[in-house]
């Protein structure tokens, strides 16, 4: 299992960012959430096996968004036994 916290700095807040990582996220096998933070950045929490985070992760990288990010910071984080499903906090 890897899970990962990516920060997405850029123009990330108010372009659907969040919906559309959500919709991603039902194409590959993994859990997390994705939050705008107070500061314009978007936080991602991604678990799941190394080879699907990982392609998650280039999903985001190759869809529309791509525009929208100027900065991807990826750092792995342990594990939540909390999470279940994918979801947008508010």
């Amino acid at each position: 299992m890897k899970t990962l916290c990516v920060h997405y700095e850029g123009r990330v807040q108010g372009v659907g960012f969040r919906y559309t990582v959500k919709n991603l996220a039902r194409e590959y096998d993994v859990s997390g959430t994705v939050e705008n933070l107070p500061d314009g950045r978007v936080e991602l929490i991604a678990s799941g096996e190394s080879d699907e985070v990982d392609a998650f992760l280039e999903g985001i990288r190759t869809s529309h968004l791509a525009g929208h990010i100027s900065l991807e910071s990826p750092q792995t984080i342990p594990p939540s036994e909390s999470l279940r499903g994918f979801a947008i906090l508010p």
